[in-house]
């Protein structure tokens, strides 16, 4: 009798215990979802604020990008026009200066065709 009732008292307090621990892990467990939540929520307004900023950093981007290819294109523009302007105004020079830069082209082709059969 003795050795039963002190069977059933030791299964009684492992019972007990595995009921206490499995409430205590249930509780940590509770507590961790709770901090889990609050993090995320917390982390939701600076993602959000991140994501913004990276938007408008990519926009600034795309119009320095517009505004430069704009500069470009007028640059060339100008350029274009005034050469023009050039040949209209001093068509003589003009062929004379192209006929010595495809001279200077041509020799320099020449120089590097000559070093290459060289070696």
């Amino acid at each position: 009798m003795f050795a039963r009732r002190t069977i059933d008292q030791s299964n009684g307090l492992a019972d007990e215990a595995i009921r206490s621990t499995q409430r205590v892990a249930n509780e940590a467990l509770d507590s961790l979802a709770g901090s889990v939540l609050d993090m995320r929520h917390q982390a939701a307004p600076l993602l959000n604020r991140a994501n913004e900023r990276a938007i408008a950093l990519a926009r600034r981007g795309v119009e320095a990008v517009r505004d430069s290819s704009h500069q470009l294109r007028e640059r060339a523009l100008r350029a274009s026009d005034s050469t023009t302007n050039y040949i209209r105004g001093e068509p003589v020079k003009s062929i004379l200066v192209a006929a010595v830069a495809g001279a200077a082209l041509m020799a320099l082709i020449e120089l590097l065709v000559r070093s290459r059969q060289r070696n």
